[in-house]
């Protein structure tokens, strides 16, 4: 019976630690404007990666996926491996960031993949932050 306190769906509801609510989502375009428009970029074979700080406890995540990446199924595909990356190594990730992540059309991504290039981008682009501001 669906709803019931025995229900396993409705069991690990409850413990998320891995889980990506909508606080660590990127999705008014006045924030992709902004983080566009501070022009700080790192990149590598998986990604490009725009970064700006943000005065939050966490690190938050859009993504842009554009056309060149193919229909609408790889685009999809490549968002979901993006988010599940993201999901998985948050805790690694630097904190007091907002990251757009841009997948590169010329290649088909994993996970593990996406992973490294999040977290090692992401410290990258924390480090350069941190330089301009001290």
């Amino acid at each position: 019976m669906t709803g019931s306190p025995n229900d396993p769906r409705r069991q690990n509801s409850s413990i998320k630690p891995f889980g990506f609510p909508s606080e660590h989502r990127i999705r008014s375009q006045q924030d992709f404007d902004a983080i566009y428009a501070a022009k700080q970029r790192a990149g590598d074979q998986n990604l490009l990666l725009f970064a700006i700080r943000n005065d939050l406890p966490q690190t938050r995540l859009g993504l842009s996926v554009s056309k060149k990446n193919g229909n609408a199924i790889k685009r999809a595909r490549k968002k979901r491996l993006l988010r599940e990356a993201f999901r998985l190594i948050r805790s690694q990730l630097p904190a007091g960031l907002d990251l757009i992540a841009i997948p590169r059309a010329d290649q088909d991504g994993d996970l593990k993949g996406y992973q490294k290039s999040l977290k090692y981008l992401s410290q990258k682009l924390k480090r350069r932050l941190e330089q301009q501001s001290g």
